[in-house]
């Protein structure tokens, strides 16, 4: 790589190299952004430096550039852009943890005591570039953390053989113990700057350091720390490598055909009711497929435990936690669904599918305003006849005040809510049962419609029919939410 130096970065390469910068530094200071220049070895880096100051050194300068040539810590990095050793401790743990991304991210978190060495260096510079009359704004150096990232993803990439790009996150923490006094001074001189908080364990935090650098004036900071900083004796240790992928969304519509089978897991008192849920045969193959961690579930409303969800089904997502695998095609999916459909009878998915979460938004939207249809099998308590039932067909748009029922008061608020019932139609069965079918709001207690809940719906169909009534069976026969997007089969 040819490093794009200009004339006027000479004697603030000079500097810096005989201050103890090290050549990844020296190129920040000289704001080259070319990647590449950051990527190739150190050493190599250095000598192209030395062979750009040497043009204009004269021999008795040259001792110093002989200097440079034992590696020494860097004054202003500490060695984080020096021996990348941090980077095959990650690699370490991606290849014991069986990782695989398509793209990674990598967070970094490095001592405060580098602004304070970054400032002092840059004061150091300032100063001779200021007699050539050249505007150097520090604003324009690039950052450790980027220049890391940089080099860091180049490596990790090439060693991992995937593609360093954000669903994956490596993140690599750096301190420093024996340059942590570094900070210490811009306590008194800017107070006001470092306030005690109770979580933190030390107020240096590299935001407080970061203003403090700000206030203080060049002379205050010139008076109080060496310009250019003291050589470290050792360099920066990584503490920890964490892993991270980002949650995977899945999504997809599910039928129940079982009328002893809860949504979601149901506990009475610590006990467990009912051996498993909707919730539960869903997510079991599909936590051991993206190895995820945990999992949580929503979906499109819910239907009671003794309640069919039938027709299309209902739109569900699922969240997978810290997954180790993320990539899954169109056909994988599929075979996904399917081990899921072979798994249980109780239940069976489609649309089957990886969503992001931004869209897991359109799932909730369609809670309130989307209609839903029914089935359900009415008992009355007086014989009726065909006639008796006609009437239902013609009501439209019924409005009811429904208190919230009494069976789930332990869960919801107490409240009115007004719901409709779009259209209705019913099927004679025989003198004390026949079939209802629903068109209604989204949200609309079907069951306290039928039987009134102790007058606390009103209308009801016990009022309606005069006469006692009650539901036997229900079923959900679509909700009307178009998510996610159907895959034809």
């Amino acid at each position: 790589v040819m490093l794009p130096l200009k004339e006027k970065d000479k004697p603030v390469v000079q500097k810096l190299l005989s201050a103890g910068c090290c050549a990844r530094c020296v190129l920040r200071f000289c704001s080259v952004s070319v990647q590449a220049a950051y990527r190739q070895a150190q050493q190599n880096t250095l000598k192209e430096l030395q062979a750009f100051i040497s043009d204009t050194e004269n021999s008795n300068k040259s001792h110093d550039a002989a200097e440079a040539e034992e590696p020494r810590v860097c004054v202003v990095c500490l060695g984080i852009l020096q021996e990348m050793c941090s980077t095959t401790q990650a690699v370490k743990v991606l290849k014991a943890e069986k990782y695989e991304f398509d793209t990674m991210v990598l967070s970094v978190s490095l001592p405060a005591q580098l602004c304070v060495r970054e400032h002092s260096c840059w004061l150091h510079v300032k100063k001779e570039v200021r007699e050539k009359g050249l505007l150097f704004d520090k604003d324009d150096v690039i950052q450790v953390k980027e220049a890391f990232k940089w080099v860091m993803q180049g490596l990790v990439a090439k060693q991992l053989g995937g593609v360093a790009v954000s669903a994956f996150e490596v993140g690599v923490e750096f301190t420093h113990p024996e340059t942590d006094a570094d900070c210490h001074f811009l306590a008194s001189a800017c107070p006001d700057c470092f306030k005690p908080t109770k979580n933190k364990q030390s107020v240096f935090t590299r935001m407080a350091v970061v203003k403090a650098l700000e206030k203080i004036s060049d002379a205050k900071f010139l008076k109080h720390y060496p310009c250019p900083p003291t050589q470290p004796t050792s360099s920066c240790s990584p503490q920890d490598v964490q892993c991270l992928h980002t949650s995977v969304f899945v999504a997809g519509r599910y039928n129940k055909f079982s009328r002893s089978l809860p949504q979601t897991p149901w506990l009475i008192d610590g006990e467990r009711r009912m051996e498993s849920s909707v919730e539960e045969l869903i997510a079991a193959p599909l936590l051991a497929a993206f190895r995820a961690d945990g999992f949580n579930f929503s979906s499109s409303g819910r239907e009671d435990v003794d309640v069919r969800t039938l027709g299309n089904g209902r739109p569900f997502a699922m969240e997978l936690l810290k997954p180790h695998k993320s990539r899954f095609n169109r056909a994988e999916m599929k075979q996904l669904q399917e081990t899921i459909n072979v798994s249980s009878d109780k239940i069976r998915v489609r649309d089957l599918q990886i969503v992001t979460r931004e869209a897991m938004s359109r799932m909730k939207e369609g809670e309130e305003e989307k209609t839903k249809s029914y089935t359900a099998l009415i008992w009355t308590q007086k014989p009726i006849q065909r006639e008796d039932i006609i009437f239902i067909d013609d009501i439209k748009d019924l409005t009811l005040d429904q208190k919230t029922p009494l069976r789930v008061l332990h869960r919801r608020a107490l409240a009115v809510r007004q719901r409709v019932i779009h259209s209705m139609n019913a099927r004679f069965l025989d003198p004390h049962h026949f079939y209802l079918g629903l068109k209604t709001q989204a949200g609309t207690y079907i069951k306290e419609f039928v039987h009134g809940d102790f007058g606390r719906t009103k209308p009801n169909l016990c009022e309606l029919l005069k006469t006692d009534a009650d539901i036997l069976e229900l079923d959900v026969e679509s909700v009307d939410v178009d998510w996610p997007p159907a895959i034809p089969e």
